[in-house]
Parts: C-alpha cells; structure tokens; sequence
C-alpha cells in the first residue's frame, strides 16, 4: 500500500469512529481516561525502554540539549501524563450541554448545543507526551484523532499507541477513535492536511517550518500553534525580590518551552537595581544575555541584542533585554516583537496592571506571576492539545471546550412565520 492509500484508508476509518465517539456515553469516556491513566503507570519501564530508542538516535543526530528535553519521557513526566489523562476525567463532559437557551416573540425556544468537532488531524514533533494528551482530550471532547508525531519520536508514539488502543478496547470505543501514523515519510503530512473530505480540523504543534509548510498547504482549518516568544516587563513599581523569582523561574525552570520566558523588558527608573541582581542568578545558569545599548551601560559582558534578537524564541540559554521609559513603550515593544503567546507585568501599581491586560494583544497576559503557568493543566484544563495564537474559534490554552464547536438548536409548537 502507497503512502497516500494508507493515509485515506486511515481518514476513511477515523470518520467512521467519528461518529460512533459523538455518540460515546460520558461513562465510556471517562473508562477510557482512567483505563489509559492506569496502564501508563503499569508500563512506565516499557515506556522508558522504548523512549531511549529515540534519544539514542536523538544523541546520533547531535541534537541540543532543548531538544532532548522536549523528547525525554522519565518517571516524572509519565506520571504527570497519567494525572492529566485523571484530571481530564473530572471535567464535565461538554458535548450535549445546552447554553443560551431563550424564547423569541414568535413562541420558538433558541439555544445552542455543543457538538464534536469530528476528525482531528494532529501534527507535531519532539514532545511524545503530546500523543496521550491529545489523544484523552479528543475523545472526552467526542473526537476522532490521527496523530502523526515527529520521526524522533516514532518508538515512544507506537507504543503509546499500543496502550490508548488496548484501552479504547477496554473501554468500548471503537478503536480507530485514535491512530498513530506510523511512517515517517513527510508525504504522509502532505496527504493528511489535504483530506478535506474526511479530516474537519487540522492542529500542528511544532517549528515556525512545520508551521508556515501547513498552514500554506493545507485544505482542512487550521488550529495554530505558533512559537512561543514570551515577554515580562518588569515596572517601575515592581517589588525587586518577586521580580527576580518570577524571571528566574520564568526563563529557567525549563528552558525547552513555548512558556518559557525569551524577552525581558525593563523599566528605566528600576533597571540599575534589578538587572545586576538579575544578571548574577543568568551567570549561575549559563543564561547569555542579548541587551540594547542600555542594558550594556548597566551590565558588562552583555552581548548586543540586534532586531531579530527581540523576535526570536530561543528555546535555549539565551534571552535578550531592552530598557524602555514607560508602560507605554513596553506595550509597544512587546505587541510588535511578541508571538502572541504569553506576556507578564510585574508590578504594584493596580492601574498599571489593568492596562498592561487591556492592551497586549496576546492568548495570556498575566499579572505578577511566571509565564511558565500558561499551561492547559494550570489552568484547569486537565491538559491541553496545543496553544493557540490564533483570533478564530480557540484562543490560548486548547482544552476540551476548544475541540468542540456549537450548533443552534430550536423548538417549536407548530410556529410558522409570518
């Protein structure tokens, strides 16, 4: 079978489970959900055994410490993976839930229903954790999904797999609810973001390349997820102690994030107390520092920021810093450099706060707090299946309710309009 017949068959067989998961009883789901969580953490030696595969051929590939992260599945993360599929259980089931419900002078009653989307197409790369999110997700949300992950993580997904189909099984839900694509051959990307007539969304989580090549090619909406370029601005009112906490954690805690804080911005009237303070915590942790001409007055063996610098999400050791003289400029700054994603203010002033949420124009503005939160799990969501920074239908973190979509239900007694 050519490459392009096994992904139809596959699109042929997930339009079948579509329908069959829209109708799926909230029981079944949630035995899915708590069968998978369980057999994750009964297998976390075979699923270690098969992830090493991957990061040995990673190591062969001189791939970058970011990389690995991103790519590494230990006891922590699988564990992690297993309370996300658990804490997706104890959310309300959202398909059939009826909202806006209203009667109009005619006597006809109105509202709305949430309904699945129907086929998910997933395309993404390093992160095999992404598989069991995405996979509990969609079919909580009443989804079929195909997911087609990165070729450096082609052991660790076809033994995911394994366990979400053994637990569809188990669980009654016809198995080719979820399907791993297993070739690793880009033509398979190629033909699944054209099959219009049985993929109604496409999701892709991955490089600014995987990214640009989807969103040009594909003939399905698309769900993006795009870099992770995130900002703080540190005000002229900010407390100094928190400010240094929330940038550490913010840039360090995990460097391999679209969360990861890339961009620091600083107030003039408090940047000669902060940056040096700051600066001694990047120089323990090998964090290179890019600053604009003010940033150097003020800190040595910085190196110069340059334009693309204030774009760029490093996904390493580096961040860049500017020095701007208000909230105004740190606003501007941010919304032209920003990817979108996740911005934070640190600051005391209340006015200041309410205009820094007000005004940037991202999916999470936050306030006095790390970037490392936006986050589906942190915010609730059990898990997420991406970050959107898109406009259109989801916006932020993509849970259960971003895979769903509505539909307008009426009843009437006979009405007829005049």
């Amino acid at each position: 079978m050519d490459i392009k017949d096994y992904i139809l068959k596959i699109g042929i067989e997930a339009k079948k489970a579509s329908f069959a998961t829209a109708s799926a009883t909230s029981l079944q789901k949630d035995n899915f959900l708590n069968n998978l969580a369980h057999r994750i953490l009964a297998n976390k030696v075979s699923i270690i055994a098969n992830n090493k595969k991957d990061l040995i051929q990673a190591e062969k590939d001189n791939q970058d410490e970011s990389f690995i992260d991103r790519l590494t599945l230990n006891e922590k993360n699988i564990t992690s993976m297993a309370d996300g599929l658990l804490e997706i259980e104890k959310l309300e089931d959202p398909i059939g839930q009826i909202i806006n419900q209203k009667t109009m002078k005619s006597g006809i009653e109105v509202s709305q229903m949430r309904v699945s989307l129907g086929v998910i197409g997933m395309i993404y790369e390093s992160r095999p954790n992404v598989t069991i999110d995405a996979a509990g997700l969609a079919i909580k949300s009443g989804n079929a999904i195909i997911l087609r992950g990165g070729s450096e993580s082609i052991n660790s997904n076809k033994y995911l797999g394994e366990l979400i189909t053994q637990s569809l099984q188990e669980s009654g839900i016809n198995t080719n609810a979820v399907q791993i694509i297993e070739i690793i051959d880009r033509q398979a990307v190629s033909e699944l973001i054209t099959m219009n007539k049985f993929v109604d969304v496409i999701i892709p989580r991955g490089g600014k390349s995987l990214i640009k090549k989807i969103t040009d090619d594909a003939k399905i909406p698309v769900i993006k997820h795009l870099d992770g370029n995130c900002h703080i601005f540190v005000d002229e009112f900010a407390d100094i102690q928190a400010s240094i906490n929330i940038v550490d954690n913010s840039k360090t805690q995990r460097l391999g994030t679209c969360n990861t804080l890339e961009s620091l911005v600083v107030s003039s009237k408090i940047a000669k107390d902060f940056l040096p303070k700051i600066k001694k915590i990047f120089d323990k942790k090998n964090i290179e520092i890019r600053g604009c001409h003010e940033t150097k007055k003020i800190i040595s063996n910085v190196k110069q920021a340059d334009e693309q610098d204030y774009y760029e999400e490093y996904l390493g050791p580096i961040i860049s810093i500017i020095i701007v003289d208000s909230i105004e400029e740190a606003i501007e700054h941010i919304n032209k450099y920003s990817s979108k994603h996740t911005e934070s203010i640190i600051t005391k002033n209340v006015d200041n706060g309410k205009k820094f949420i007000r005004e940037v124009d991202s999916s999470s503005v936050m306030i006095n707090t790390s970037t490392r939160f936006a986050d589906g799990f942190e915010y609730g969501l059990g898990a997420e299946i991406g970050i959107s920074t898109d406009k259109f239908h989801a916006r932020g973190p993509v849970g259960l309710e971003g895979l769903t979509s509505l539909k307008y239900i009426v009843l009437g007694k006979g009405q007829i309009r005049k």
